[in-house]
């Protein structure tokens, strides 16, 4: 192949990577993407965000099906888990969804380079391709979006078999009677609601004091009384990991106690290593062009440009929360940069969801950082318990809506959120940061009657004063 030559060259098709392309190809550019594996959407459409989704939707519908249909009038006898059937559906998903931005490539002239992309000079770039066959572009700016991989621990081996990450778990076509979780985070929760809901035991490891530790944590004890509730799971906080083996079929995790220093063995058919993501940046031939990372991760200004100019990194390798909708914004915010356009990204409004059920979801401060800040603020709180709409669904045992506002000026500082379409309710908070309104001004929209998100206005009622109507 002869050598071309791009405005824009995107290393990573992942929700960061394409969505970069499509921006810059809409704006005029000439731009290609290069991506080692042979489909295209990064991990989020190949091994994380969708076919994590439909598998949790399946799973639900399956625990729903067995706890909650003669409720509501349903009979269904012979229930059972077809796990190879939910595998195969998730993957008929993933195909769907990839062969669709492959689609989009096309539809906006986006060259595809199929290999391990990696510079040469600033200017240049190599792709390895199958067959040990080469070729080289050349362009004017480039994008790395390359994202990240499961971290793994010192001690435990992950070998695919007993001992996986989400990458394997994925995959899995026979039911484990019982599984280890070791990570009590967003990935650890999804995948324990997964295999839980099935009725795998889930034996959970976590090195923090609590689930979710990034989030509000109020949102963690709450989700912690779900789990321990509806599945057959138990949680082992301020514990550290620090070694596995494979015993008789069994894998057998050690855990020390981080604050006695005691030392138990928990065994189980799997053990789930769920500690969180690295970036990846391996073998892009950083050197070459004197990029070096900081602790793994690639150094950027306010507009995302590396310290070699021309070269722009999002996503999963640069800092703050590896999240697969910052990284869509971000990319739509360096083409819009390159373009000469001035984009704007609100990190501190960008919304944290947990796809368990219910599902889980902030954005803006949560009131530890308040704390912290000293920041003087109000909190108003409605409970789903109280909400019509989530009785008639059988969706009121558990959960809230928390609306944190400044203490003098009303200001919305921050949404949490544990409940039914938690992850489309967010977007109300998301709103209301950007465009800096006070808890007061969600008080007095109109919100449809019976629906969800009333608790959301209940909830602003509660932060501007004692207004709640329904509780």
């Amino acid at each position: 192949m002869a050598e071309k030559t791009y405005d824009l060259t995107v290393i990573g098709s992942g929700p960061g990577g394409y969505v970069a392309a499509i921006r810059a190809a809409q704006l005029g550019m000439t731009v290609a993407i290069i991506e080692r594996y042979p489909t295209l959407g990064g991990t989020c459409l190949n091994v994380g965000c969708i076919p994590s989704k439909a598998l949790l939707d399946s799973s639900e519908h399956y625990f729903q099906a067995k706890h909650q249909f003669a409720e509501h009038g349903i009979k269904v006898t012979g229930l059972k888990v077809d796990l190879p059937q939910m595998i195969k559906r998730k993957q008929e998903v993933v195909e769907a969804t990839t062969a669709g931005v492959a689609f989009l490539m096309k539809k906006n002239k986006i060259d595809v380079y199929e290999g391990h992309g990696s510079f040469v000079d600033k200017n240049t770039i190599k792709v390895a391709q199958a067959e040990g066959k080469e070729v080289q572009i050349k362009t004017d700016k480039t994008i790395i979006a390359t994202g990240s991989k499961p971290m793994q621990l010192p001690g435990i081996e992950v070998d695919g078999t007993h001992i996986l990450t989400s990458t394997e778990a994925l995959e899995l076509t026979k039911l484990p009677k019982e599984m280890i979780v070791i990570g009590g985070g967003v990935i650890a929760c999804e995948m324990a609601s997964v295999f839980g809901r099935l009725g795998t035991k889930i034996t959970m490891i976590e090195y923090m004091d609590r689930l979710i530790p990034g989030m509000d944590a109020a949102l963690g004890k709450e989700l912690l009384k779900v789990l321990k509730k509806e599945l057959d799971y138990e949680a082992h906080f301020n514990h550290k990991a620090v070694g596995a083996e494979v015993k008789n079929r069994k894998v057998v995790v050690t855990a020390e106690n981080t604050k006695t220093g005691e030392k138990t063995e928990f065994k189980g058919d799997i053990c789930l290593v769920a500690v969180g993501r690295r970036p990846y940046t391996d073998n892009l031939g950083l050197e070459a062009i004197g990029l070096e990372t900081d602790r793994g991760r690639i150094p950027v200004n306010d507009d995302l440009e590396t310290a070699i100019p021309g070269i722009y990194a999002i996503g999963d390798v640069i800092r703050g929360a590896m999240l697969a909708h910052k990284a869509s914004e971000e990319g739509v915010f360096v083409a819009e940069k390159i373009a000469g356009q001035r984009p704007h990204i609100n990190y501190r409004s960008i919304p944290n969801v947990v796809y368990t059920w219910p599902e889980v979801a902030g954005t803006g401060y949560t009131e530890e950082e308040l704390k912290e800040k000293k920041v003087p603020y109000k909190s108003g709180s409605f409970p789903f318990r109280a909400s019509g709409r989530a009785r008639a669904s059988m969706d009121n045992q558990f959960g809230f809506v928390k609306i944190l506002s400044h203490k003098e000026t009303d200001e919305l500082l921050g949404m949490h959120i544990i409940g039914p379409r938690a992850a489309d309710m967010i977007m109300e908070g998301v709103i209301g940061l950007e465009y800096r309104a006070s808890a007061e001004d969600i008080a007095i929209f109109s919100h449809p009657h019976p629906t969800f998100s009333e608790s959301v206005k209940e909830a602003a009622m509660g932060a501007t004063g004692n207004r709640i109507i329904h509780l």
